[in-house]
C-alpha cells in the first residue's frame, strides 16, 4: 500500500501508504508547515490549475559505486519502459488523446498567445500530471475550458487526427468517473477505468472470482491482479498482462532491463527476486507472483531497493486488478537507523493495543522499516507519487514471512522545503495549536507515517475462516484499511512509549500536534479538494473524515472537541486529548473487529454514516476562506533524469544527475523514449 502526500492544506497529519490488498487506497497527505529550511535547491518548478509541480533531489547519488549506480539506472528505465501501460489502465481512450494532443503541442504555429491556446496546454498538462484524462485524486472526468471547434481547428492546422468517441468524450458527460464507488450502484459499468471491458457488470466480476479456487486455502493467489475482463461471444474472459499477451509489446521492453539490473545486483537474494520477476511478466503467473513476493521480502540486505508491477488496487473499484507503478530507493542510513527502533519493537505496539486479544498477531514477523531516497518513478506513482509504501499486499505473506515499510525521505524533504501557505493560521484554532504545529508538525508527520505503516498495516490479523478483505467488505475494504492503519499511529502517537525509544523528546506536545492535524482536516481542510454538493468518494478522504467526524460525535456529551465559532469562522478545538486517545482507541478496537469478522454492514454504517456526507455549510465557509491562498492544493514531480557516459565500447562509465527543466519537457521526452505501447482499447 502507499501512502501519497497532498501538500497545501493546513497540517494534514495522515500517512496513507501502499498497504495490502484489502486494501488502502494509496493516497494520503502532509501538509506544508509555517517553517522552511534554506537551501540552495530550487524545488519549484512550475504551478497550474490546482497543481504544483516541484523537483526532488538524490542525496547521496555520489557515493554509490558505478554497480549500484547502474542497478538504480536499469530498474529506472524498466519502470519507464512500461509507462503507458498505466495510461491505458487509467481509460482506454487515454493514449489516442494523449498522442494527439502532443502532436498539436510540438506542430501547432498559430496564436499562442490567446486564452484558448493557454486552456489548451493547461488542460495537456493536467491530463500529463494524471496520467488521462480523469483527476489524479477526485477521479472525475476534467472538463477542458476550452471549445470543441477550438480544438477541432488545432487537429485541422496541425493535421492531426482525433475521432468518434475519444474526441467526443472530452465535451459529453460519458465516463466522468474514472474510478465510482458509490453505494447501490453497478462499480464496474459507471467506472471508466480500463480494467474491465465494455458492458461488463459488477454482478458478472464478483460471480468470476467466485468460481476461481487457490491450490492452497491458506495462501490465497491475487486473482485479477494482472488481467482484465472482457466479453467474448457472452462469455466473461481474462486477458492476461504478460509477454504475449495484454500489454506484451510494453512487458518486452520491461524484461531487458530487469535482466541487466539482475546482472549488476547487490547480492544473490535481490538477483533471484528479480529473476522471478522476470518470470512473471513472462509468464502471467499468480504463483510466480507470490513467490517473487516472498523471495522480495526477505531481500533486505543491499543499498538498493525497487518496487515494480501491478500492484495497487485502489484504482479498481472491486479492488482486484493492480495498477502498473514503480519506485527506485536508495538507502538513507542514517534516518533508517534511527526509525528501524519500531520495526524491533512491533510486538510490542501489538501487545499493548486496544484490539480484542483474538484479533492480536502472537508474532509480528518480519517488518522491516527503512527511509529512502526516490531515484527513479514511473506510472501510478508519478507526477504524483506516495511518500511511503508497505509492501507486498498479499496477508498471508505480510503474516507468515513479513513485509516491507518505506518512507521516501527526499520526496518529503521536497514537501516540507517548497514554500508555505499560511493555511495553518487560517484554519488553527489558537496561538497553541499553531505553535504546536510549527515546532511538532514535521516530527509528528514522520512519525505519523512510520506507525502506520510499519506498526498499522501490520496488525492485527482476520478470524479462522474469514476470507479477504476485499470479498467481505468490497468497495469499503480500501477506505477501512487505511483509517485503521491511521487509527494504529493516532493510537501510539500519543504516548510515553515514543520518547522511551528516543524517537521523540516531548510525546505529549507531539501527540497533541498530530492530534490538532488530524482532526483541523478530517473535519475542515480536506474539502478545499470538493467541489460544492460533492461527496466523499476517494478512499483516504473518506477515512479521515469518518474517523474525525466519529471521535467528535462520540466526544460531544463531553465536549472533547469543541466546535468554536468566531468571527464567522469554524475552528474545531480539542479540549481533552486524553480522552480523544481513548476515543481513537475505541474506533480501532472496532475497525479491527470489522475486518477480522469480515462484517460488511458494518463497515458500510460507518463509512456512509460518517465518511460521506459533507456538511455544507462549512465547505462552503472552507472554500471562501482558502481562496485567499494561491497555491496549489496537489503537488507532484518531474523525475530527475539518469544519464549515462559511455566509453567506446559502449561499457557505462559514470551515471549523471540531471534536473528536468520543465514538465512538458519530460513528458514529451517520455513519449519519445517509450512509447512501446499501441493504442489499445
Amino acid at each position: 500500500m502507499k501512502l501519497k502526500l497532498i501538500v497545501g492544506l493546513a497540517l494534514v497529519a495522515p500517512f496513507f501508504y501502499s498497504c495490502n490488498n484489502d486494501k488502502s487506497e494509496p493516497k494520503a497527505e502532509i501538509v506544508e508547515t509555517e517553517t522552511k529550511v534554506e537551501t540552495e535547491f530550487d524545488f519549484n518548478v512550475e504551478q497550474f490549475a490546482d497543481i504544483k509541480i516541484l523537483r526532488y533531489q538524490i542525496p547521496g547519488w555520489e557515493n554509490l559505486t558505478l554497480k549500484e549506480q547502474k542497478l538504480v539506472y536499469y530498474l529506472g528505465q524498466a519502470g519507464l519502459a512500461g509507462r503507458d501501460i498505466t495510461w491505458d489502465q487509467n481509460y482506454r481512450h487515454n493514449l489516442t488523446i494523449r498522442n494527439a494532443f502532443e502532436n498539436v503541442y510540438t506542430t501547432y504555429t498559430g496564436d499562442k498567445s490567446s486564452a484558448d491556446w493557454e486552456a489548451f496546454e493547461t488542460y495537456l498538462k493536467r491530463v500529463w500530471f494524471s496520467n488521462g484524462i480523469h483527476h489524479h485524486y477526485s477521479n472525475d472526468k476534467m472538463k477542458p475550458e476550452f471549445s470543441k471547434d477550438y480544438l477541432v481547428g488545432l487537429l485541422k492546422q496541425t493535421n492531426t487526427t482525433l475521432e468518434g468517441e475519444a474526441l467526443e468524450v472530452l465535451f459529453n458527460d460519458k465516463d466522468s468517473k474514472k474510478v465510482n464507488q458509490a453505494k447501490d450502484v453497478d462499480n464496474v459499468l459507471l467506472s471508466a477505468v480500463n480494467f474491465y471491458g465494455p458492458n461488463v457488470t459488477m454482478a458478472e466480476v464478483e460471480a468470476f472470482y467466485k468460481t476461481k479456487k487457490s491450490p492452497d486455502p491458506e495462501k490465497p493467489l491475487s486473482f485479477g491482479l494482472n488481467s482484465k475482463l472482457v466479453k467474448e461471444n457472452g462469455k466473461i474472459v481474462e486477458q492476461v498482462y504478460k509477454s504475449g499477451g495484454l500489454y506484451g509489446s510494453a512487458i518486452d521492453n520491461i524484461i531487458p532491463w530487469l535482466e541487466k539490473a539482475q546482472g549488476v545486483a547487490e547480492n544473490k537474494a535481490q538477483g533471484d527476486a528479480i529473476a522471478l520477476l522476470i518470470k512473471y511478466y513472462q509468464t502471467g503467473d499468480l504463483q510466480t507472483w507470490d513467490d517473487y513476493n516472498v523471495a522480495w521480502t526477505a531481500a533486505t540486505e543491499g543499498n538498493i531497493d525497487y518496487i515494480n508491477s501491478f500492484i495497487e488496487v485502489y484504482n479498481d473499484p472491486l479492488g482486484y486488478t493492480g495498477s502498473y507503478e514503480t519506485i527506485v530507493q536508495i538507502k538513507d542510513f542514517d534516518m533508517s537507523e534511527k526509525m528501524s527502533v519500531l520495526s524491533e519493537n512491533a510486538q510490542w505496539f501489538e501487545d499493548n493495543s486496544p484490539l480484542m486479544e483474538d484479533h492480536k498477531k502472537k508474532n509480528v514477523v518480519g517488518v522491516s522499516y527503512k527511509v529512502v531516497n526516490v531515484a527513479a518513478e514511473a506510472g501510478d506513482a508519478s507526477p504524483s507519487t506516495p511518500i511511503g509504501v508497505n509492501l507486498p499486499n498479499a496477508n498471508w505473506i505480510r503474516a507468515a514471512v513479513g513485509s516491507k515499510s518505506v518512507s521516501l525521505g527526499n520526496i518529503i524533504h521536497a514537501y516540507n522545503n517548497a514554500g508555505s501557505t499560511g493555511r495553518l493560521k487560517e484554519f488553527a484554532n489558537d496561538a497553541e495549536e499553531i505553535e504546536l504545529e510549527e515546532k511538532y508538525g514535521q516530527v509528528a508527520d514522520k512519525l505519523h507515517t512510520a506507525l502506520h505503516e510499519v506498526i498499522g498495516h501490520a496488525s492485527g490479523q482476520l478470524n479462522p475462516g474469514v476470507g479477504e478483505t476485499k470479498e467481505t467488505l468490497k468497495t469499503y475494504a480500501s477506505t477501512l484499511e487505511e483509517g485503521r492503519a491511521d487509527l494504529v499511529g493516532l493510537y501510539y502517537l500519543y504516548n510515553p512509549k515514543l520518547q522511551e525509544l528516543g524517537l521523540v523528546d516531548d510525546w505529549k506536545s507531539v501527540g497533541k500536534a498530530a492530534y490538532d492535524g488530524y482532526i483541523r482536516n478530517g473535519l475542515m481542510t480536506q474539502l478545499i479538494r470538493l467541489n460544492i454538493g460533492d461527496e466523499v468518494e476517494e478512499a483516504h478522504m473518506r477515512n479521515r473524515q469518518w474517523v474525525s467526524a466519529w471521535v467528535f460525535e462520540k466526544g460531544q456529551e463531553a465536549n472533547i472537541i469543541e466546535k468554536v465559532t468566531r468571527d464567522g469562522k469554524t475552528y474545531f478545538n480539542i479540549t481533552d486529548y486524553d480522552k480523544l486517545h481513548d476515543l481513537f482507541g475505541q474506533l480501532l478496537r472496532e475497525t479491527q473487529r470489522i475486518k477480522s469478522e469480515g462484517d460488511f454492514a458494518a463497515v458500510q454504517a460507518l463509512v456512509e454514516d460518517y465518511g460521506v456526507k459533507v456538511d455544507q455549510e462549512i465547505h462552503a465557509e472552507v472554500l471562501k476562506r482558502n481562496a485567499q491562498f494561491k497555491s496549489a492544493p496537489y503537488s507532484g514531480f518531474v523525475n530527475p533524469m539518469l544519464v549515462p557516459e559511455m566509453d567506446d565500447n559502449g561499457e557505462i562509465t559514470k551515471i549523471n544527475v540531471v534536473q528536468p527543466e520543465s514538465l512538458p519537457k519530460q513528458m514529451l521526452d517520455y513519449s519519445e523514449k517509450y512509447n512501446f505501447l499501441p493504442e489499445v482499447n
